[in-house]
C-alpha cells in the first residue's frame, strides 16, 4: 500500500488500544505505545464529508528491530515511520459463510419456528387457562338451560370452524374486484360465494337484486340504508319501538330522547299497533305517512307475531312517494323457505340479521332492487323525474364502506356462506317448518292455561306473553326464569310503561328446535314456564316487589326448578360442540 502518493485521501493517526482518540498521539515518540496495536483511521472526509466519526481498523505492531516475520498470506503489510504493522485480511468465504450461516442455519430457523409456536400455537386452555375457565362455563349455561331467547340460535361446527380461522388476519377493505389492499383474490372469492349463495337462499335473480354481505349487524345495515339514500334531517317512518319495533328503525322515548343514531341524524316518526288487538293499524298508519311524508317506510320488527301486509305497505309508499324498506332479522328463515309472505315481491330494499333463524354468524345483510322499475311504482327517492333505473346499489355500497364501516370480517362472510348453504338445502326447510310447529303447540300450551298473549297467538316463530293479568313485570320474571336455567327475555307491551316496567316476555323457538326438540318437549316447556310464574307470584306476594329478587336466594322451589330443567335440557345435543 503506497501512503505517499500524492493524490491519496487517506489520513493516518495512532493511538493506543483501546484509547478512543487516535487524532492526539500522532507526535508522540513510539515508545509510549503501550501494546502491540495501532488503529488506522482511513479519513474520506476530503471526499464526502460525513458527521459520523470515521472507523477504525486494528493494527499489530511488528517488532522495531529489523526483524520482520515472513508475511502471512492473509495479513496486509503496512510500513510506517520505522515501523511495520500488519492487518488480518477477512476471509470472504468465511464472513459470507458466517454472515449466512448465522441467519439460515438449521438451528437458528428452527430456534424461530419454536418461538412463533411458543406464542402462537398455544391451545386457549393454555395461552389463557382464566378466559378458557369463564368460556367453559358458558358452555355448560348453553348446554343445561332452556333458550327461549327469540332472536338466539344455535350454529354448527362449520360456522365455528369459519369463525375462528385465519381468514380474521386479512385486512380486505372495499369491494371484490376493488379492495384498498393486495392479496384478496381468495377473500374475494369468498365474497362473491356468499352473495350468490345470498341470492340463492332466497329466490333473488341477480338480474333484479343485488346483496352486500359486509354489514356488521343489522342496525349497521339500516343505518347504511339510511346513510346512502338519506340527506341528514331527512324521515323515516318504522313500528313503535312498544308496539314491537325495533329501536334502528328510529325511536324517542316519551320524555323525547333519542335512543338511536336513527333518531338523532333523521327525523323519525312511528306507526303503532291497535292497543285492543295488537295489529297493526293500517287506517292510522296510512294517515300519518300521508301527513309525514316519509322518505323510507319501514316494516318489519322485533316483536311482532303476525304476518306482515307488505301489499297495503307498498300501497302507502307508492302514495307518499317513499322506499319501502322490509327489517326481516326476525322472520328472515321463514322468508327463506317460503313459510311467510315475501317481503321481496313488494320492497324495494330488504335487510336482515344472519344470526337469527338463519343459524349464521353475527352480522347484517342489505339486499337491493337493481334494473329497471316496473311500471305503475311510486316515484322512489333520489332518482329523478326521468330515471327507470333503480338506483341504490352504488349508494348503499358506499355507505357500507366507507362512509361508516372500515374492513369487512372476511371470516364472518365466510361463515355467513356455510349458513346460507345450509338454508338451501330441504332439511333446513323442515327444519323452518318444525319452528313453527313448534311455537304453534307452545302457544296452545299458554292459552289452555289461561295465559294472555299478545294478538291471542302466533303466525311465526315467537309468542309474547302479557305478565301483567298476573301481577308480574316482564323484568322480574325474566330473572327468575334465568335462576331456573330457562332464558327469555322482557319486552314492552304496547300501552304499559315499557320503559320502566315491560309487562311482558317474548319467547321464541328456534334455538330449542335447533337441538332437536318436538311439540311435546315445548308443552314441557311450558309446565316450566308456568311454575315459574307461580313461584315468581307467591313470592312477589308474601315479600313485595321490594327486595324481590333477594328472596330466592336458595329457594327451594327455585332449585326444584331448575334440576327439572337441566334434566329435561342435557337430553339434547348441542349443535356445534360436545359437552
Amino acid at each position: 500500500m503506497d501512503l505517499t502518493h500524492p493524490q491519496s485521501t487517506l489520513s493516518l493517526g495512532f493511538s493506543p488500544s483501546p484509547q478512543p482518540s487516535p487524532r492526539h498521539n500522532n507526535n508522540h515518540h513510539r515508545a509510549q505505545i503501550a501494546d502491540d496495536s495501532i488503529s488506522l483511521q482511513l479519513d474520506s472526509s476530503l471526499r464526502e464529508p460525513t458527521p459520523l466519526a470515521p472507523p477504525t481498523i486494528p493494527l499489530q505492531l511488528l517488532e522495531s528491530n529489523g526483524t520482520v516475520s515472513p508475511p502471512h498470506h492473509d495479513d496486509d503489510e503496512i510500513r510506517l515511520l520505522g515501523h511495520c504493522v500488519k492487518r488480518r485480511r477477512p476471509d470472504p468465504e468465511t464472513t459470507t459463510t458466517t454472515s449466512s450461516s448465522s441467519s439460515s442455519s438449521p438451528s437458528s430457523i428452527e430456534s424461530r419456528r419454536n418461538s412463533v409456536r411458543a406464542w402462537g400455537g398455544a391451545p386457549l386452555h393454555s395461552a389463557d387457562p382464566e378466559m378458557f375457565e369463564i368460556m367453559e362455563k358458558e358452555k355448560q349455561r348453553q348446554f343445561k338451560g332452556i333458550e327461549l331467547i327469540a332472536s338466539e340460535n344455535f350454529v354448527c361446527r362449520a360456522v365455528m370452524e369459519a369463525l375462528g380461522s385465519h381468514l380474521t388476519n386479512k385486512y380486505s377493505e372495499g369491494m371484490p374486484g376493488a379492495r384498498y389492499y393486495g392479496g384478496n383474490q381468495y377473500i374475494d372469492d369468498i365474497e362473491n360465494l356468499c352473495c350468490d349463495r345470498a341470492l340463492a337462499a332466497f329466490g333473488l335473480e341477480p338480474e333484479n337484486w343485488g346483496v352486500n354481505v359486509q354489514p356488521y349487524s343489522c342496525t349497521s345495515a339500516n343505518f347504511a340504508v339510511y346513510t346512502g339514500l338519506l340527506l341528514p334531517g331527512d324521515r323515516i317512518m318504522g313500528l313503535d319501538t312498544p308496539s314491537g319495533g325495533n329501536t334502528s328503525h328510529g325511536y324517542y322515548t316519551p320524555n323525547g330522547r333519542k335512543v338511536s343514531g336513527a333518531s338523532i341524524f333523521f327525523e323519525s316518526l312511528p306507526y303503532k299497533v291497535n292497543p285492543q288487538t295488537g295489529y297493526i293499524d293500517f287506517d292510522k298508519l296510512e294517515e300519518r305517512a300521508l301527513d309525514f311524508r316519509p322518505k323510507i317506510l319501514i316494516c318489519g320488527g322485533s316483536s311482532y307475531p303476525r304476518e306482515w301486509d307488505y301489499a297495503r305497505f307498498r300501497q302507502v309508499a307508492d302514495r307518499c312517494g317513499a322506499v319501502l324498506m322490509c327489517d326481516m332479522a326476525q322472520i328472515s328463515g321463514l322468508v327463506a323457505v317460503k313459510e311467510c309472505v315475501n317481503p321481496f315481491d313488494y320492497c324495494d330494499i330488504v335487510t336482515s340479521t344472519t344470526h337469527k333463524s338463519l343459524r349464521g354468524p353475527r352480522g347484517g345483510i342489505i339486499f337491493y332492487r337493481k334494473g329497471l322499475k316496473p311500471r305503475k311504482r311510486g316515484m322512489l327517492l333520489s332518482q329523478g323525474d326521468e330515471s327507470d333505473q333503480y338506483e341504490f346499489e352504488e349508494k348503499i355500497n358506499f355507505a357500507v364502506f366507507p362512509s361508516l364501516q372500515g374492513g369487512p370480517h372476511n371470516n364472518h362472510i365466510a361463515a355467513l356462506a356455510i349458513a346460507l348453504k345450509q338454508v338451501a338445502t330441504p332439511e333446513y326447510k323442515a327444519y323452518m317448518q318444525q319452528v313453527k310447529k313448534n311455537t304453534q303447540a307452545l302457544a296452545s300450551a299458554l292459552l289452555r292455561r289461561k295465559c294472555r298473549l299478545v294478538t291471542g297467538g302466533t303466525d311465526n316463530h315467537l309468542i309474547l306473553w302479557d305478565l301483567r293479568p298476573l301481577g308480574l313485570t316482564g323484568k322480574n320474571y325474566e330473572k327468575v326464569c334465568e335462576m331456573c336455567h330457562i332464558t327469555l327475555n322482557k319486552i314492552a307491551i304496547f300501552g304499559d310503561n315499557g320503559a320502566i316496567t315491560p309487562g311482558g316476555v317474548r319467547i321464541g323457538t328456534p334455538a330449542m328446535t335447533s337441538r332437536g326438540c318436538l311439540e311435546s318437549d315445548f308443552e314441557t316447556m311450558a309446565e316450566f314456564l308456568l311454575r315459574a310464574a307461580q313461584i315468581a307470584s307467591t313470592v312477589q306476594r308474601e315479600h313485595g316487589k321490594k327486595g324481590f329478587l333477594k328472596v330466592f336466594q336458595g329457594n327451594k322451589d327455585i332449585v326444584d326448578l331448575r334440576t327439572r330443567v337441566e334434566s329435561f335440557a342435557t337430553q339434547f345435543a348441542m349443535p356445534g360442540f360436545d359437552v
